[in-house]
């Protein structure tokens, strides 16, 4: 695989991080909510002093337009609330969707890496944010594992030269036990 070239990832499941999505849209909600709720009682607070000619049942009916308006106001933002709730959840879970899947997988896979496994690499679509970071972090991966290889190729060299030498038998089972070690703390 290039190095630019990303594998093709299709998340099927839109509620990644269940808890930080769920409060994430509950909070943008609310938000609007408080809008609507300060926007109507402003009108209503506007329109208190003044009055509004009506006809109701072919009466000529003169009331405070604030008691006038309200029931055509009330309507009207709960319907422009249900639109723009239904409108916010679907665009922020589409946004945080790109913000979460891509933490959910880092949680996943530098908790891979933390164990050892130094071929595993993070891989994100190319439209999620912080693709940068996943580029950064497999770089970062990439020098780890490149340094303790090297430094494992030079143990298993030094334990070559010193079986062909007068070097203790202990001191050759040291660095073969940490060789192993090696071996055993990283997959690489």
């Amino acid at each position: 695989m290039s190095k630019n070239k990303r594998p093709t990832i299709a998340r099927r499941q839109y509620f990644v991080q269940k808890d930080f999505q769920f409060k994430f849209i509950l909070k943008f909600c609310l938000v609007l909510l408080i809008g609507i709720i300060i926007s109507t009682g402003l009108l209503f607070l506007f329109s208190k002093n003044t009055l509004t000619s009506s006809f109701d049942q072919s009466k000529l009916v003169i009331k405070n337009t604030a008691f006038a308006i309200l029931p055509s106001v009330l309507l009207s933002n709960l319907i422009t609330l249900a639109l723009i709730t239904l409108a916010t959840i679907v665009v922020t879970l589409l946004i945080s969707h790109k913000i979460a899947g891509p933490l959910f997988r880092f949680q996943k896979e530098l908790t891979q890496i933390g164990e050892g496994n130094l071929t595993q690499v993070i891989s994100l679509r190319k439209k999620d944010q912080i693709t940068s970071i996943a580029d950064n972090l497999n770089q970062m991966r990439t020098n780890l594992h490149e340094k303790i290889l090297t430094i494992k190729e030079e143990v298993e060299n030094i334990i070559e030269s010193a079986s062909t030498k007068d070097v203790p038998p202990d001191l050759i089972e040291q660095l073969k036990q940490l060789d192993q070690k090696i071996g055993s703390n990283f997959k690489i």
